[in-house]
C-alpha cells in the first residue's frame, strides 16, 4: 500500500518567516498536503508563502489575531479534515523538526498500529545532546505531571510537538476544548485518553542548533501546573467514579481517606505532645502509623491498577467504517482534480 497523498503536514507559523521555505522543501512526495497556518505573524509567514512557494501542494491559512500554537494547529486539523489524508503530521515551522522524519512518525499509523503518534527525545541518552539543561529537568518535570493527568504511563517527553493523528479521531474529538496555547500537546492526551486511543512513542534526535525558542520556561510553569492538575481531577473523576466504578475506585477513595485522616491525626499528636512535654503512647503512634500504612497500599494498588489500564487497543478500526463514505468521497474527488 502505497504511502504517497495519504498524509497532509500541518505548519503552524509565528516568527518563522525566515526558516519556513527550507521547512516546506524539505518535505518528500509521501505528502500529499501542505497546511500552513499562519497565526497572525508579524512577519505575515503566510502571506510571504502564497508569493514565493510554487508547492502545489501547500495551502495557507491565516488567523486575523493570534490564537497560539494550539488554536493554529486545530484550524489546520479541520482543514485536513476536508482532504482525503489518513493521518495528518503536525511540523514546527523553525527547522527544529526533521521532514525526513515523517514517515517514521506517521508510520504505525499507516499500519494500523497506532491511533496517535508523538516524537520522544528521551529514548536514549544520546538523542538529547545539545538539548538545553533547563528543558531537559523541565521536561523530567512534565513528563511526570502528564503521565498522572493523561493516564499515558509509558509515555515520555510530553511536550514535544512532532506528531501524527488519524483523521478518524479528529472527527471523534471536541477539538474546541482542548487547549489553544503550549499546554495544547499535553492537553491533547487526556482528551485522547478519554476516547481511549492508543497512543505511541516514536524516538528521534533533539536537533537544537541557533533557533530562538518562544516557549519561556517561567512563562508556562504556573499554566501546565495547573492544567495538569485540572486534568488530573478530571480524568480520575469521570474514569473511576462516572464512567465506570470497580475495586480501584473504592481503592483511591478509601486510600486518600485513612492517608488524610492518618496523616492529620499524627500531627495533631505530634503537636500536643511537642507542646505539653509528653511523649506519645504506642497506641497513639499506632493509630496515626496504622491508616497511613493502609492509605498508602490501597493507593499504591490503584496506581498499579491505572497503569495497566492504559489503552492498549486501536481506536481508529473501530471508528472506520462510518467515516469511510466521506473518505471515499472525497478520494474521488482528489483523483478528479
Amino acid at each position: 500500500m502505497s504511502n504517497a497523498y495519504r498524509i497532509a503536514v500541518v505548519i503552524p507559523c509565528y516568527r518563522v518567516r525566515s526558516r519556513i521555505m527550507p521547512v516546506i522543501e524539505s518535505i518528500g512526495p509521501e505528502v500529499g498536503w501542505i497546511i500552513l497556518v499562519d497565526d497572525a505573524c508579524p512577519e505575515s509567514t503566510g502571506e510571504w508563502v502564497a508569493r514565493h512557494c510554487s508547492d502545489p501542494r501547500v495551502t495557507v491559512l491565516t488567523h486575523p489575531e493570534n490564537l497560539g500554537v494550539g488554536g493554529a494547529v486545530i484550524t489546520g486539523y479541520r482543514h485536513a479534515l476536508t482532504t482525503a489524508a489518513d493521518v495528518v503530521i503536525k511540523l514546527d515551522g523553525d527547522g527544529q523538526m526533521d521532514p525526513a522524519l515523517i514517515l517514521r512518525i506517521a508510520g504505525p499509523l499507516l499500519a494500523g498500529q497506532a491511533d496517535y503518534a508523538k516524537g520522544n527525545r528521551f529514548h536514549r541518552i544520546g538523542f538529547a545532546k545539545g538539548m538545553p539543561w533547563v528543558r531537559l529537568v523541565g521536561n523530567a518535570i512534565l513528563s511526570l505531571l502528564t503521565k498522572l493527568s493523561s493516564g499515558y504511563w509509558q509515555l515520555s517527553d510530553p511536550t514535544n510537538g512532532y506528531t501524527a493523528i488519524r483523521r478518524e479521531l479528529l472527527s471523534e474529538l471536541e477539538l474546541e476544548r482542548v487547549s489553544r496555547r503550549y499546554f495544547f500537546e499535553s492537553d491533547l492526551l487526556y482528551h485522547l485518553n478519554q476516547i481511549r486511543a492508543l497512543v505511541v512513542d516514536i524516538p528521534m534526535r533533539a536537533r537544537y542548533e541557533d533557533e530562538p525558542s518562544s516557549l519561556s520556561p517561567l512563562k508556562v510553569l504556573i499554566p501546565f501546573l495547573l492544567g495538569n492538575l485540572r486534568n488530573t481531577l478530571r480524568r480520575i473523576g469521570y474514569s473511576y467514579f462516572l464512567r465506570g466504578f470497580s475495586v480501584a475506585s473504592v481503592e483511591l477513595l478509601l486510600g486518600s481517606l485513612l492517608l488524610t485522616a492518618g496523616a492529620g491525626f499524627g500531627l495533631w499528636q505530634w503537636h500536643d505532645s511537642a507542646e505539653s512535654g509528653v511523649p506519645a503512647t504506642a497506641g497513639t503512634v499506632m493509630l496515626a502509623a496504622l491508616p497511613i500504612i493502609l492509605g498508602m497500599q490501597m493507593l499504591l494498588s490503584w496506581l498499579n491498577f491505572d497503569v495497566t489500564a492504559e489503552p492498549r487497543q486501536v481506536l481508529h478500526t473501530l471508528l472506520g467504517d462510518r467515516q469511510m463514505p466521506m473518505k471515499q468521497a472525497l478520494r474521488s474527488k482528489e483523483n478528479a482534480g
